[in-house]
């Protein structure tokens, strides 16, 4: 019986333990994918505390994953292969037969399926998962600079190239960290006019560096005031953890402008109805994207030098990277490698 190692959680709010696990088999439909790299993603507390009643467990967390197709299992279908370099991400497979699917709408599939949260992910030496999850990672990204792009990435890209905004547009991206640091980037290779936003003065340099054109700094000014008296913006990202501090931006929105929520806020928003009305502003939230979004988003990053700011550490020391990454002691994205 072949063996692997793998970092699980036994039990809701449980701690990551290293296991040595059985190389799993891929069923009808799945591949099994040799794992490189895996990123630590702020959404892992779904699996490690159980936020999700439909988590089981023990669970491997893990859905920023990048590696080659070790083995294809029966009826898949696509163009996979062994030896594939392939990426997946939040979007671990869709059912294809409810409402939404059989509308196209994949990504709200009501039996959709997320890596590392639903089913076994990427802390691991290999991981099965629906061929259909899958995304083509290009030669010229390596696999550590690739795992984050499969969440963090996808999410602020996707929702970027979906929402009102046009190049020459002015958008503000709230928060300079593991989401916002790839949204500025994103931003400004689309050609938008690209407001950072964030608590002091600490990160204006970076941020600029990454291509923001203006900087706000949320503890000195009202931010949603100070992109107003810019001329308002087209869309503003937010990144934030704080339902306080996304809900002060929509005073910023120009007219018929677009809030994307993207940070998963730990406090409710709390909007004015007037403040909706009166611009005809909106609010979105967007949750990451399906595997072709995922393979867009890596071929946009490719073409226009996007990259993560990562550290590494190998996949032993996977507590310790969540644990950095939950207290942000750390760059803005951890990524586990195996060695592979």
């Amino acid at each position: 019986m072949a063996t692997m190692r793998a970092v699980q959680v036994t039990r809701a709010g449980g701690d990551l333990e290293l296991v040595e696990r059985e190389v799993p088999t891929p069923g009808r439909g799945e591949v099994r994918v040799r794992v490189e790299a895996c990123g630590v993603c702020h959404s892992d507390m779904f699996a490690k505390e159980g936020v999700m009643p439909s988590t089981p467990f023990p669970i491997v967390p893990g859905h920023e994953v990048v590696g080659r197709v070790d083995e294809v299992g029966p009826d898949v279908l696509g163009d996979w292969d062994a030896g594939d370099r392939v990426g997946v991400g939040w979007f671990g497979g869709a059912c294809h037969h409810c409402d939404a699917c059989r509308r196209g709408d994949f990504i709200t599939c009501e039996n959709g399926r997320i890596p590392g949260v639903t089913f076994d992910g990427g802390y691991a030496d290999a991981v099965v998962v629906p061929a259909d999850a899958l995304a083509h990672v290009p030669d010229e990204l390596s696999s550590e600079e690739a795992a984050p792009l499969m969440c963090a990435g996808v999410t602020t890209y996707h929702a970027l190239r979906s929402s009102p905004a046009r190049p020459g547009d002015r958008v503000a991206v709230q928060g300079v960290g593991g989401l916002g640091h790839l949204g500025i980037q994103f931003a400004a290779r689309m050609g938008f006019e690209v407001v950072a936003v964030s608590r002091g003065r600490d990160k204006e340099d970076l941020a600029r560096k990454l291509g923001a054109h203006d900087y706000v700094d949320s503890e000195a000014t009202d931010p949603g005031q100070a992109l107003a008296e810019k001329g308002g913006c087209a869309v503003v990202l937010a990144t934030a953890t704080s339902g306080k501090a996304i809900s002060g931006l929509i005073p910023g929105l120009d007219r018929r402008g677009q809030l994307l929520v993207v940070g998963a806020a730990e406090s409710p928003l709390t909007v004015d109805a007037m403040s909706l009305i009166g611009p005809v502003a909106s609010i979105a939230g967007y949750a990451s994207g399906t595997s072709i979004d995922s393979e867009d988003t890596l071929r946009f990053a490719r073409l226009t030098d996007v990259r993560p700011m990562i550290e590494t550490m190998p996949l032993e020391k996977a507590a310790e990277a969540y644990d950095r990454m939950m207290s942000n002691d750390a760059r803005f994205r951890m990524v586990l490698t195996t060695g592979q």
